[in-house]
């Protein structure tokens, strides 16, 4: 599914809309999002977590310096930056953030992780280059993601309007 964003607000109104349908996910589906430097990855998990209970408790910021932020939220947060990923300790961490129960996973620079790593259940956002705005490919990995990106659909329309099919 491409998606064309002309601005931040767009971006902040998806992520919360990603973030509506992963709460409600009946099977845990992680978020695994890839682009350069200044895509928009963090305001988009910005938008994410304002669209969960617990939102006002949480700050949202680049975890590239601590590689992972833990947010307060319900369900809890658990954002990740891959881009400094060097250490056997970070990527362990990963791991087990990956089986637990409760905590939504999003984790930006996916590609620094080899995919045998990847969860079983996620949605993949690639930010792709336009002429203008931002856009964006969003593909599910595993059959729970594949339902959840489903019942998306109606709701990522708005955003899919700019692309001539």
């Amino acid at each position: 599914m491409l998606l064309l964003l002309p601005s931040p607000d767009d971006t902040l109104l998806l992520g919360a809309a990603l973030g509506r349908g992963l709460a409600g996910a009946a099977t845990p589906v992680a978020l695994l999002l890839q682009g350069p430097l200044g895509s928009g990855k963090t305001t988009l998990v910005r938008g994410l977590v304002s669209a969960l209970p617990g939102a006002e408790d949480a700050e949202v910021s680049s975890p590239s310096f601590n590689l992972v932020n833990i947010y307060p939220t319900r369900p809890q947060v658990a954002h990740f930056d891959l881009y400094r990923l060097d250490s056997a300790h970070t990527l362990e961490e990963f791991e087990e953030l990956l089986g637990s129960a409760g905590t939504l996973l999003v984790a930006e620079w996916i590609d620094r992780v080899d995919e045998k790593l990847w969860p079983d259940e996620a949605l993949r956002v690639e930010w792709v280059a336009v002429p203008s705005g931002r856009a964006l490919e969003i593909s599910a990995w595993g059959k729970a993601a594949s339902g959840l990106l489903t019942s998306l659909a109606p709701a990522l329309n708005q955003w899919q309007k700019g692309f001539a099919v």
